[in-house]
């Protein structure tokens, strides 16, 4: 199977178009305190059904010294009390923050929740160094999606402002082309 990997990105705060206020109530907040347990959570609730394994090995040790470091945020969409998506964002040495992971549970896949959660996770890459005083003032935000990805995920990349600068095919490192994981090991892919 062919896998298209695309490269975007900002190079200024007024590229962001910010997604539209869902009509459900809903809030994202940073999850402050790291928490390879909660982390690894929202890795495989979501990305369970989008070939995101990468990290499926990782030890309670790799999760914490990954989110342990200056420059690394976790921004959690919440609705009803219950997480509905969120996106990790790692501040890197040239005054880029990379949108490392980025997507929503099943559950909340269209209900009006992707565009405006990848809105407020994109401004708060935008703003990350005013929480983080030892970094760089960001000059650049920058995120990568695959033809593995959910079927809306370029379109709402594009849709708030981020524009493709590579893309490749069959890119080293894609994700396993083999039969989902789902949102835990064993659970397979929902149905």
């Amino acid at each position: 199977m062919d896998v298209t990997t695309w490269y975007l990105e900002q190079t200024s705060p007024a590229d962001l178009r910010p997604g539209r206020t869902p009509a459900i109530p809903a809030q994202v907040v940073r999850a402050e305190v790291p928490s390879p347990e909660f982390s690894r959570f929202l890795y495989t609730a979501v990305g369970g059904d989008w070939q995101w394994t990468n990290r499926l090995p990782w030890t309670w040790k790799q999760w914490r010294d990954w989110l342990d470091r200056p420059g690394v945020e976790t921004w959690v969409a919440w609705v009803r009390g219950t997480p509905a998506g969120y996106a990790e964002l790692v501040a890197q040495d040239d005054a880029t923050v990379e949108i490392t992971n980025f997507g929503l549970l099943p559950y909340a896949i269209g209900q009006g929740l992707g565009g405006w959660l990848l809105g407020e996770a994109t401004a708060r890459a935008w703003d990350l160094a005013g929480r983080w005083p030892e970094r760089e003032a960001t000059r650049r935000v920058w995120v990568h999606t695959c033809s593995l990805d959910g079927p809306a995920a370029l379109a709402n990349y594009k849709a708030r402002g981020f524009r493709i600068y590579d893309e490749k095919l069959n890119a080293p490192g894609d994700e396993d082309e083999g039969e989902t994981p789902g949102p835990w090991p064993g659970a397979g892919p929902r149905d």
